[in-house]
């Protein structure tokens, strides 16, 4: 195993990536998304629309869970 993180783990998300991380995730709504995260309801609608950027850390967060949940099946 390399000491590098995959470069794909650590970009941004785009929005379809966002909106499938969510679905996997079991998060229906905005809302639900960003009480999970500890963001605001207007910061997920904003990284949905494309507007701002979802910063690198969550979505690293959210690839790793997604990861993890598709591993447990």
């Amino acid at each position: 195993m390399s000491d590098c993180p995959d470069p794909q783990m650590l970009a941004s998300m785009a929005p379809d990536e966002l909106r499938s991380a969510m679905r996997t995730l079991g998060y229906r709504t905005q809302n639900d998304l960003a009480n999970a995260i500890g963001v605001s309801r207007s910061a997920v609608s904003l990284w949905l629309e494309g507007k701002v950027g979802v910063p690198r850390p969550i979505a690293m967060l959210l690839r790793m869970l997604v990861a993890a949940q598709r591993r447990s099946y």
